[in-house]
């Protein structure tokens, strides 16, 4: 895969039955993250998928999320290549806010990026 060629989706057309994956650092999850997200920090996903992939499965669609998409590309190349099914969300995170779609956090604040 070309690494310019990464797979992209919009915020009003992710699929069905997907497992959105946020590759943020912990204190970017903390102060707020899509809820029923699964958290894998970027730095820890090699090690996560080898001995606990949990619903990260190569026959699950994947979107990848960060803070606006450079971090997701990344990864979301990466698991290309190893086999699984995955799209970068587009604008990430400034994008899912942007489009008033919901959100929490950790503490209970509200959420500012």
């Amino acid at each position: 895969m070309n690494p310019w060629d990464i797979p992209t989706v919009d915020v009003a057309e992710l699929p069905a039955g997907a497992v959105l994956l946020d590759v943020r650092n912990e204190d970017e999850w903390e102060a707020g993250h899509i809820d029923g997200a699964v958290h894998v920090p970027m730095s820890s996903l090699q090690h996560q998928l080898q001995y606990e992939p949990g619903p990260l499965t190569p026959d699950v669609p994947i979107v990848v999320v960060c803070k606006v998409g450079h971090r997701a590309a990344h990864v979301t190349a990466w698991l290309n290549q190893q086999g699984f099914d995955a799209t970068n969300l587009d604008g990430g995170m400034v994008a899912w806010q942007e489009a008033g779609r919901p959100m929490v956090s950790d503490g209970g604040e509200p959420f500012v990026l």
